[in-house]
């Protein structure tokens, strides 16, 4: 044990580290009590359930880059495990007599996996060391064509990195000496087989004072190297390790994965809409910037990214951390946050090359939503600036005059004039089961008519009473509200809300063949009192065939790969159901690397279809449309009419080597 000196030495260490301790985590809470809104504490016994969880799940990291992901449960469990290991050495040190659960199965089963942890984490940190330091993984590194922080681009990042896994490693390393020392002086243990090899190789011929004072030198580097590096933390990435489950337990609660909460524009007395600046954000997005790991992962699957546009979603939480590093103190205090976000955390390119298409949400292991910023800032470009990209003026204004961005005045049933029975209004079928939502696509785009119309087909094909709004639909302000046009978006959607209720729809359900109509209706009218039970065609069309009311004959025997819709898979995840349909209609699914959750973006998202794409090294539709190519597929399912849109101009482009076709079109094509 520790001798007296030794004791007072440590308990002013650990007082002076406690004062510094509680100094920069005070800064760090004042920093992000100074965002908008509150973090989300209501039931707190589920969320800190939710928080747990992704402490030890590490936010499903192992979904990705496989590998680094169980090198990194090692370091995680470990130091976590290692929290308790502390405390019990730093008692063993303090306390005279004091023996931790010595010659019982419980004290031996800690030992051993105190013992086995502190290997793994030891190699898994060098791993670390020589993936970032010797191998160059280029997935940690960001374009020069994207903003990032000066320090972070010179090296701020690896510097930070190599600082903390140095610490680890002498952590790690020394408790194993530590431990080490002890079997040398008092005899093996094979319950901590990595110590016992430890002392047995190298420890063997040292003396009595040798031993007891490499012990001592061993404990005081491994728990002094802890105290110390504690008012550090804030200050370095490595916070993620309790802020990341903070993050999960504190977010507003989503009804899908990247949801936009409503600006309540009748306050009066609010003077900002959308984030200029730091602190126009919510403080669940100053907390993403302590969070943030800077592992990339976001990057790495952003489809603006990945076609050479200026867009990093991980570039834009590590700029605002570095802003925060560099301010902590003057934040904490007070100071005013003036540099515009657009100056420091992103270009302005860059926040016009978003998709909306939430990868980066899905795939971040510490519940970051750096998607939510760009909205929030193109919210404020377009409310508080009236700066956009003029292309879209069109859409807004189609949207304020003609209720749809394509600025069509045609009627919206002509889609049905081609059918050979009568489609029914609400007025003239008040007793529908659903009401069928064209959209504005499904209305004034050729392709998305042939696709509408196969839907009604089918669903008169299985007697399923249903109906339409007619002219009383309006777009439902998707792209607006994506495009950061949000009033007009709170327009269009109490307009339809009023439109909805007054046809007793909330009573019945909705069926939509456009993910954005599903999503928006089902997802987002909630928060404005319109409640509906909206179902995307594809799940309507596998119920359908469930219950042996749709049948088909199965017998197609095409080959077919299927794109999935950012906002029918990923952000609501149907998954199943159109390949479901599919199958049933006798097409052999041949996927593509990048489905499912993990599908790539088409490009129209994010009001992209109403301007021209950002400038890059390739189209991102043609990124897609090359990788649904590859699978040697006939065909090229899809199920919206923007992913078709973009398919089929790739098609095009491409001199047609497939056809494209919308779930319900093959399905109607099998139909007995």
């Amino acid at each position: 044990m520790l001798s007296p000196i030794e004791k007072v030495l440590f308990a002013f260490l650990v007082l002076v580290c406690a004062v510094a301790t509680i100094n920069t985590f005070g800064q760090m809470i004042k920093i992000i009590n100074r965002g908008q809104g509150k973090l989300k504490l209501d039931e707190l016994p589920r969320r800190a359930m939710t928080g747990l969880v992704a402490l030890f799940s590490q936010g499903r990291i192992i979904r990705h880059r496989k590998l680094s992901s169980i090198f990194h449960y090692a370091v995680a469990w470990g130091f976590i495990f290692y929290q308790l290991v502390n405390a019990v050495e730093v008692a063993e040190g303090l306390i005279t007599g004091f023996e931790f659960l010595h010659d019982n199965i419980v004290g031996d089963i800690f030992r051993l996996a105190a013992d086995i942890l502190g290997a793994l984490v030891f190699i898994a940190v060098l791993y670390f060391i020589v993936r970032r330091f010797a191998w160059g993984d280029t997935a940690l590194t960001t374009r020069e064509n994207v903003t990032l922080h000066p320090k972070a681009r010179e090296g701020g990042i690896s510097k930070d990195s190599l600082i903390v896994a140095l610490f680890i490693l002498v952590h790690s390393g020394f408790r194993i000496m530590a431990v080490a020392f002890l079997i040398a002086q008092h005899g093996p243990d094979p319950f901590q087989p990595v110590s016992n090899f430890v002392a047995q190789t190298f420890l063997t011929n040292g003396s009595a004072f040798a031993l007891d004072f490499g012990w001592h030198v061993s404990w005081w580097f491994a728990i002094a190297s802890l105290v110390l590096f504690l008012p550090y933390f804030p200050y370095t990435k490595h916070a993620h390790l309790f802020m990341g489950p903070v993050n999960f337990m504190t977010r507003p609660d989503r009804t899908y994965l990247g949801q936009m909460h409503t600006l309540d524009f009748e306050d009066e007395e609010i003077e900002q809409f959308g984030a200029a600046t730091l602190f126009d954000l919510e403080q669940t997005q100053i907390v993403d910037a302590f969070a943030c790991i800077m592992c990339n992962r976001c990057q790495e699957v952003c489809p603006a990214y990945n076609t050479g546009k200026e867009l990093s979603p991980a570039a834009i939480e590590i700029n605002k951390r570095y802003h925060i590093r560099e301010n902590m103190i003057d934040f904490a205090s007070g100071g005013e946050a003036t540099m515009p976000l657009l100056d420091f955390a992103i270009s302005e390119s860059a926040v016009w090359a978003c998709t909306a298409c939430g990868h980066c949400v899905d795939v971040c292991p510490v519940g970051n939503t750096p998607m939510l910023d760009i909205m929030d800032i193109r919210r404020d470009q377009v409310l508080m600036a009236s700066a956009f990209p003029n292309e879209l003026k069109g859409a807004f204004v189609g949207m304020e005059r003609m209720g749809n961005p394509w600025q069509s005045t045609e009627g919206r049933m002509e889609w049905a004039k081609p059918l050979d029975f009568d489609v029914p209004t609400v007025e003239e079928n008040p007793d529908f089961e659903y009401l069928l939502w064209v959209g504005c696509a499904g209305a004034f785009n050729p392709d998305a008519q042939e696709v509408v119309r196969a839907v009604a087909t089918i669903m008169h094909h299985a007697s399923i009473s249903f109906a339409v709004l007619g002219d009383a639909e309006t777009c439902t302000g998707d792209s607006a509200r994506r495009a950061g046009n949000e009033y007009l978006y709170y327009e269009m959607a109490l307009g339809n809300i009023e439109t909805l209720n007054a046809a007793g729809v909330d009573k019945k359900r909705v069926v939509t063949s456009c993910p954005h109509c599903f999503t928006t209706i089902g997802k987002e009218y909630g928060e404005l009192g319109g409640h509906y039970d909206v179902f995307h065609h594809t799940q309507l069309i596998s119920d359908l065939v469930g219950r042996g009311k749709l049948r088909l004959n199965g017998s197609k025997l095409e080959s077919v790969t299927y794109h999935d819709p950012c906002y029918l898979g990923r952000h609501n995840g149907v998954l199943t159901e159109p390949r479901d349909a599919l199958a049933k209609a006798g097409a052999t699914l041949l996927e593509m690397d990048r489905t499912g959750s993990d599908s790539f973006c088409c490009g129209a998202g994010g009001a992209q279809y109403w301007k021209e794409e950002e400038h890059g090294s390739e189209a991102v539709s043609m990124n897609r449309f090359e990788e649904a190519q590859s699978t040697g597929a006939q065909t090229l399912a899809v199920g919206c009419p923007f992913c078709a849109t973009m398919m089929v101009d790739a098609n095009r482009e491409k001199g047609e080597p497939m056809q494209v076709k919308d779930v319900a079109q093959v399905v109607m094509e099998a139909m007995e």
